[in-house]
């Protein structure tokens, strides 16, 4: 027969055991959620996960930067992410779509744009106006990057404003001289002085300290939705959206306005 001092050690073990999140005593197990996100969320992100790893220490993440739409295209053919957030709502939709998503999108901040010029300024661009200029180079991004759908509309909306120059628009993507991978490509260009101006997110201006910002008038300027979802091939989908609802959260938003993101529209 078993001591009864053993078989209450016993018991006490056991109900300890059984009281741990983990049934092991050391709290709940490590998750590493790898996140696929837009090259202009790179440095708030970087920020995001060391405020994350405070108030969940038990989660880590993994973040992955490119063009929205180069990820996407990623994650559909079977790239292994567990969060996808975008610099648009159309590229994550487009995983909800297809059934690539675990629920609907979320929007979790926001954005505006301005012109950029190298510090120097040798092309002396003083409005958005002067994009159309003769000779002026001009930094885009690629046709499927969600900065140059922005840009796109942003240029029709100037095309309208008073004061500007029949055929803007025509001029301006004459001027074009280079389509870059993403935003952040497009950024570097400018700093180097490879290209005299590019329309950019208001978050990477302000990143730069290697560009001079030009105002877009409130007028002609164009709102970015950020939207993230839960990839539906994740094995971690709890932890997932536990990181996206915080990030689209008070918690969330507070890191990402430090870097100039706004809530989503």
């Amino acid at each position: 027969m078993r001591p009864v001092a053993g078989c209450l050690a016993l018991v006490v073990a056991m109900v300890a055991a059984c009281s741990s999140p983990s049934g092991n005593g050391q709290g709940p197990a490590a998750v590493d959620l790898t996140v696929y996100a837009a090259a202009s969320l790179k440095g708030a992100l970087t920020a995001a996960r060391t405020a994350y790893a405070i108030a969940t220490p038990s989660v880590s993440l993994t973040i992955a930067t490119d063009s929205s739409s180069t990820l996407c295209t990623q994650i559909e053919q079977g790239a292994p992410a567990d969060v996808f957030l975008s610099a648009d709502e159309s590229n994550p939709n487009r995983l909800v779509d297809a059934g690539l998503a675990d629920g609907a999108a979320i929007g979790f901040a926001g954005n505006t744009l301005v012109v950029i010029v190298p510090t120097a300024n040798p092309a002396g661009i003083a409005s958005p106006a002067d994009l159309a200029g003769h000779g002026i180079k001009i930094i885009a991004a690629g046709a499927e990057v969600p900065i140059t759908g922005y840009a796109t509309q942003a240029v029709t909306n100037l095309a309208n404003q008073p004061g500007y120059p029949a055929g803007f628009a025509a001029a301006y993507d004459a001027n074009v001289v280079s389509n870059e991978d993403n935003v952040k490509a497009v950024v570097a260009k400018i700093e180097l002085g490879e290209g005299d101006a590019a329309i950019v997110y208001a978050t990477d201006a302000k990143a730069s300290k290697k560009v001079t910002t030009v105002e877009i008038p409130a007028t002609a300027n164009v709102p970015a939705t950020y939207a993230g979802v839960v990839v539906g091939a994740s094995t971690q989908r709890d932890a997932a959206h536990g990181f996206l609802t915080w990030l689209a959260g008070p918690d969330g938003q507070a890191v990402l306005a430090t870097f100039g993101f706004v809530p989503p529209s």
